[in-house]
């Protein structure tokens, strides 16, 4: 049985992938508004991957017999000075959800709750791949610096993220 402690963590957590979800949205479209259309685009799919990441929660407590409860979502950003801070940005957050993911599984496992421990390892390996995602990108705009030709090449290269 699952505990009332580890329903609302986990209720927690999709409000967390929701609030994500809707970062990401935020920045495609300032990433559009800069002229970022690689960007805006690879930044669409986090949004739709975030808003998979939150699904997976709600049926996750669904298959346990347990309603999921939504919170409003407030105060997301909406414009960022660059796309280098933005990316930042969005490596920060991902490093906020991994916090929040290794503290359920460590909630899950004080509470011998294995069958939350393992439903929780889909996003233990997800979040090794969204950080390393966010920091390469944030690494390459740092090393492309104020040259806007190469910016612009490796944002056409964005536009191949599937």
């Amino acid at each position: 049985m699952i505990s009332k402690k580890m329903i609302d963590d986990i209720n927690a957590q999709i409000n967390a992938e929701m609030y994500a979800a809707q970062l990401y949205l935020a920045m495609s479209i300032d990433a559009w508004r800069m002229g970022c259309r690689g960007m805006n685009h690879w930044l669409r799919k986090q949004h739709e991957e975030e808003m998979q990441h939150a699904y997976k929660f709600i049926d996750y407590l669904e298959s346990r017999h347990v309603e999921a409860e939504l919170a409003d979502i407030t105060d997301v950003p909406k414009k960022w000075k660059s796309p280098k801070e933005m990316f930042e940005q969005a490596l920060e957050h991902e490093r906020k959800i991994t916090e929040r993911i290794d503290a359920l599984c460590r909630a899950a496992m004080s509470e011998g709750d294995y069958a939350t421990f393992h439903f929780l390892q889909y996003f233990v390996g997800e979040q090794v791949e969204e950080e390393a995602s966010a920091m390469e990108i944030v690494d390459t705009l740092k090393c492309l610096g104020d040259d806007i030709a190469a910016l612009y090449a490796y944002d056409t290269s964005l536009l191949a993220r599937e």
